[in-house]
This record gives structure tokens, C-alpha cells and sequence, in this order.
């Protein structure tokens, strides 16, 4: 009865564990990019991207670009066009990164003109008193046909009033664009103008934005980056949205991988504001905080520069030792930053060492388990004293069973008298959580990882497990729902989590070797929907646990034969 009693309990306990954790991964921990392949008649095919623009557009976005005069982009990162017509950026396409896996599909779009689906822009002008400034309709000239690093193109447009408005746009080999705006004063009275400079999308990311990843507006200024604000507080707030102050900072909206980002000059503070015009239609914008009085014959000048791209952690630590402080805080690396960085730079240094995401991790695993080796010696040695210690501790249970703060009073001087620490076993997979949640977060967050193949069936490492036996690894047509895909890699953790528990010492709480022998399969299903990287090395983290187990009881043969995990020698 009472083995029935504690299998069900244990039972039940799983069910909570499963059910519950799939219930509020969602928001604290989301799993993983979703999966870029599918299997079909055993082989991994492509699957198109699931954000691109759906069938049912506003316009055509080609007939869009093709309506007004454009001044085109090309650099070794991006290419595009800056509409002349308002002066807009409102074209950008990212050259290094596709939508999908397969090498012909078309880069990811960023910037994208109004009236096409998924419009997305920044816009550099001026508002004034007294002078008639450039508005949506204005048609700018240029001397330039083509923008590009190694040539600057100045923009230019008259009122007929006496004002002449300047914009040279330049911009580096990677993301950056520099916007120097100068108004002079050719009239024959004073005037007043006040340069502006935002960014405008329309729709949310179509990244998950939770506790542990942030996807939205986003700001640095007060000497802290701000994710507090997401797109429904901006659909709340309307038009008065979030207003702050920015000395030394920046602003915009950032996606799991992309970003755009206004930086004003940081030689004065600017007033700056998230808002939404309407619903799903977003603005950061920043100005002076007043307009510049303007004499006749004088001119004044601001420079402000522009982020578009994405998120290459190197390139953001890159921009913020150049002058834009803190960029690389737009990736929300979280409170644990200190420690996610440096196993990110590990990991990216292996990557370059022998030029395979997956074999890095491998390394890094190694290098984990390696460093960890002592602390493991003293577990064993832990373990080994406790198991010793269990003949004294079931006469004490026996002795007090109708005295728990006696009997706990007397286990603890138990493990004193005999320098025994119960919790010393626990200590490295108390160490080794952090270092998990770190790789967690590397494959969530960082584009370095972003369809990074290993071997065979794996083309993304921060993706699913794609191959699984539960449709006949793709020869039955159907797929399976994502708590039921279970991968190679899920199964293979599961199956070594269970080589591992049976290693270890027994429980003596029965419960406790029902749970035990339960949980391999249950984090099994926990585990199949998060990225492939993660399980292999969690995969190889049990592999190399198990390995050191063996050596390790090789080197403690009473706990070995305690556990009677040990054959008999012959006579």
C-alpha cells in the first residue's frame, strides 16, 4: 500500500512539474527560436520565415519604393535607398543576415517606406517660427547618386524664404549612420528653427517579449538602460507617452536581433519621448529643448548619428569604447550580465578556434566540467561519508521518531562529530545553474547563434531539435505538437540523466527514488521545445558526469559497494 501511495504521489509531483513549467515558461522562459527546418521523407527541408510579411499587404513595397526619388545605399553590411521625398531612411536590408537558412532567401529587411506592409523609418527635420521649414512633401536634392563609406552625400533644400536646410548623411561598413542637420539664415530677418530626429514602426515585434528577454522601446539615459516600457504602455499612454531627458544616451526599438537607435550628441541634453500615434503605430523621437534663434547670416548646426542593424555583440561593445555609451546594453542581457558576457566571449573564442558553434559548446562543457573536477572529488568524498554515517542515522530516527526537533537536533551533531556536510553533494548543481542559465541565454539573445549549424539534421543551434522518432523522423507527413516533438537530442538527455541518477547514491526517502526515477523523462519533455545548443550540452554535461562518476567510484570502492553497484569478485 505503501508503494502504491508513494508512486502515485511521485506521479502526481511529475505531472505538476510538467504541466506547470509548460504553463509559465511562456513568459519567465521562453524556449527557443522557432524551428527552421521540418522533416520530409527523412531529410531536413527549409521552412520559409515565419515573420516576413503575410499575403494581405497595404502595397506592393517595390511599387512603394519606385514612386518617389531615392538615393541609394550600398555598403558592405546594408542595402537600401533614403527616400527624397521627406527625407526618409525607409529602406534597409541587412546583406549578412537571411531570412532563413537556405542561402537564397532574401536578407532581412529593417526600415520599410509607409504604405507597404511593416512600415518602419527614421525621419530628420526641423519645426520652426517664423521661416517655412521642410515637411513629408518636400523633395530634396543631393549631390550624390549612391551612399556609400567611402562617400558622404549632402542633401539640401531652399524655402524661397532666405533658409537653405542641409543633411549630409555618411556612414561606416556596419550599422552606423552619422546625420550632421544645418539650417542658415540667408534672410533678411531673425528666425527660429529646432531640428528633430525619430524613428516610427508600425506592429510589434514579432519576437516574444517576457521576464528574461525584452522586445520593444528601449532607452539608455540616467546612466541605466530602460526596458521597463513595452508597446502595450505605449498603446495606453497615446500621445503623451513616456518623456525622459538624455544627456549621454540613446533611444528605440529593439527586436531579439535588430535594433534601431537614435543617439543625439551627447555635448548638450535633448528632450526625448516613446509614444504611440495610434495603436500599433510607435515613435521615438528627440529635440533640443528649445528652438535656436537664428540672425540673419548665421547657421547652426547638429549632429546626431543613427543605429540600424543588428545586434552583433562585438560591434555594440565596438560603438560603445567610440562614444555611444552603452549600446551594448540594448541586448537584455539581465541582472546576470556580469556572467553571461564572459561564457558568451568564451564561447564566441571557440567558435573562432575551430569555426563550429556546436563544437564550442562541447569544448566549453569540457572546460565547465573541468574546472568543476575538484569540487566533484569532494562531493564523492561527501557522499561517501554520508552513505557511512546511515546505520547511526536510522538509529537515531528509530530512537526519536516521535521527537522531530530532537531527531534534527541530533542529526546535526551527528554530522558535526563525524565533519560530514549533506549539502557538500549539492554544491555542483548549485554551480552549475548559473553557468546553464548563461548558455540560456547566449542562444536566446545573441545573433551570433542565429541559424548556426552543428552536424547532420542540425542546421540552428538556437532552434529545436528537429529530427524526431515520434513521426518516424519525418517519413509519417504530420507534425507532431511541440510538447510531443521529441529530438534526438531531448531523448538522448533524458536517457543520460537516468545513467546518471542510477549512478548516484540511493535515496533513502522512498518518494524521493520514485521522483528520481521519474524526472529524467520528465525533463525530457521540459526540455524539447528549448534550442539544440542547450541540449547538447546538457547532453555532454551528462555524458562527462557519468564518465567522472565512474572514475570517481573507482577511486571510492566503499561507496560503490554500499550502493551494491558492484559485481563480486571471483575467488
Amino acid at each position: 500500500m505503501d508503494n502504491q501511495r508513494n508512486m502515485i504521489m511521485a506521479i502526481v509531483l511529475s505531472a505538476l512539474v510538467l504541466f506547470g513549467w509548460s504553463a509559465i515558461s511562456r513568459h519567465y522562459f521562453p524556449t527557443a527560436n522557432p524551428p527552421v527546418t521540418k522533416t520530409v521523407d527523412g531529410k531536413q527541408v527549409a521552412l520559409p520565415n515565419p515573420t516576413v510579411d503575410a499575403p494581405a499587404v497595404l502595397r506592393d513595397r517595390a511599387v512603394v519604393l519606385a514612386e518617389t526619388p531615392r538615393l541609394k545605399i550600398d555598403t558592405p553590411a546594408v542595402a537600401g535607398s533614403i527616400n527624397l521625398k521627406g527625407l526618409r531612411l525607409d529602406d534597409l536590408v541587412l546583406k549578412k543576415h537571411r531570412e532563413t537558412i537556405d542561402e537564397k532567401s532574401p536578407p532581412i529587411r529593417l526600415l520599410s517606406p509607409g504604405g507597404a506592409a511593416k512600415a518602419y523609418f527614421a525621419n530628420f527635420g526641423w519645426t520652426g517660427e517664423g521661416l517655412r521649414v521642410p515637411g513629408n512633401d518636400t523633395v530634396w536634392q543631393t549631390n550624390a547618386t549612391v551612399l556609400t563609406p567611402a562617400q558622404p552625400a549632402t542633401l539640401f533644400w531652399e524655402n524661397g524664404e532666405g533658409q537653405r536646410f542641409e543633411v549630409t548623411v555618411s556612414v561606416d561598413a556596419d550599422y552606423l549612420f552619422t546625420i550632421t542637420q544645418r539650417v542658415a539664415n540667408h534672410g533678411a530677418s531673425a528666425v527660429a528653427a529646432r531640428p528633430f530626429a525619430l524613428v516610427s514602426r508600425v506592429g510589434k515585434s514579432a519576437d516574444p517579449d517576457g521576464w528574461t528577454m525584452h522586445t520593444g522601446p528601449i532607452s539608455y539615459w540616467d546612466g541605466q538602460a530602460h526596458f521597463d516600457v513595452n508597446y502595450p504602455d505605449l498603446d495606453k499612454q497615446g500621445a503623451e507617452g513616456t518623456r525622459f531627458s538624455i544627456a549621454d544616451g540613446w533611444l528605440g526599438f529593439g527586436d531579439k536581433y535588430w535594433l534601431t537607435a537614435l543617439v543625439p550628441d551627447a555635448k548638450s541634453a535633448v528632450d526625448a519621448a516613446l509614444f504611440a500615434r495610434s495603436t500599433d503605430n510607435y515613435t521615438a523621437v528627440f529635440n533640443p529643448p528649445s528652438a535656436t534663434l537664428l540672425a540673419p547670416g548665421k547657421a547652426a548646426t547638429i549632429t546626431s548619428r543613427f543605429f540600424a542593424g543588428a545586434k552583433d555583440v562585438s560591434l555594440l561593445e565596438r560603438y560603445d569604447r567610440e562614444g555611444i555609451t552603452r549600446l551594448n546594453l540594448a541586448i537584455d542581457w539581465g541582472w546576470f550580465r556580469w556572467f553571461e558576457v564572459p561564457i558568451f566571449h568564451v564561447l564566441d573564442w571557440l567558435f573562432k578556434l575551430v569555426g563550429n558553434f556546436g563544437v564550442a559548446i562541447l569544448l566549453l562543457t569540457v572546460i565547465v566540467r573541468g574546472l568543476m573536477f575538484p569540487i566533484a572529488q569532494k562531493q564523492f568524498a561527501s557522499m561517501a561519508g554520508m552513505r557511512a554515517l546511515q546505520p547511526k542515522m536510522k538509529a537515531l530516527q528509530e530512537r526519536y521518531k516521535d521527537d522531530k526537533p530532537k531527531l534534527q537536533q541530533e542529526m546535526l551533531s551527528l554530522y558535526k562529530t563525524e565533519k560530514v556536510n549533506p549539502l557538500a553533494g549539492c554544491l555542483p548543481i548549485v554551480l552549475q545553474i548559473p553557468i546553464f542559465y548563461a548558455l540560456y541565454k547566449v542562444l536566446m539573445l545573441t545573433i551570433e547563434m542565429r541559424h548556426q549549424p552543428f552536424i547532420w539534421w542540425i542546421h540552428d543551434l538556437s532552434a529545436p531539435d528537429p529530427m524526431t522518432p515520434v513521426n518516424l523522423f519525418g517519413l509519417l507527413n504530420f507534425t507532431p505538437p511541440a510538447f510531443l516533438a521529441l529530438g534526438v537530442l531531448p531523448i538522448l538527455l533524458g536517457i543520460t540523466m537516468y545513467l546518471q541518477f542510477k549512478l548516484n547514491p540511493a535515496p533513502t526517502d522512498e518518494i524521493q527514488k520514485q521522483v528520481f526515477g521519474i524526472m529524467p523523462w520528465i525533463f525530457m519533455f521540459i526540455m524539447a521545445p528549448f534550442a539544440a545548443g542547450l541540449q547538447l550540452y546538457w547532453v555532454m554535461s551528462n555524458t562527462l558526469t557519468i564518465l567522472q562518476q565512474k572514475w570517481l567510484y573507482s577511486r571510492h570502492p566503499a561507496l560503490l559497494a554500499a550502493e551494491g553497484k558492484q559485481e563480486p569478485k571471483a575467488k
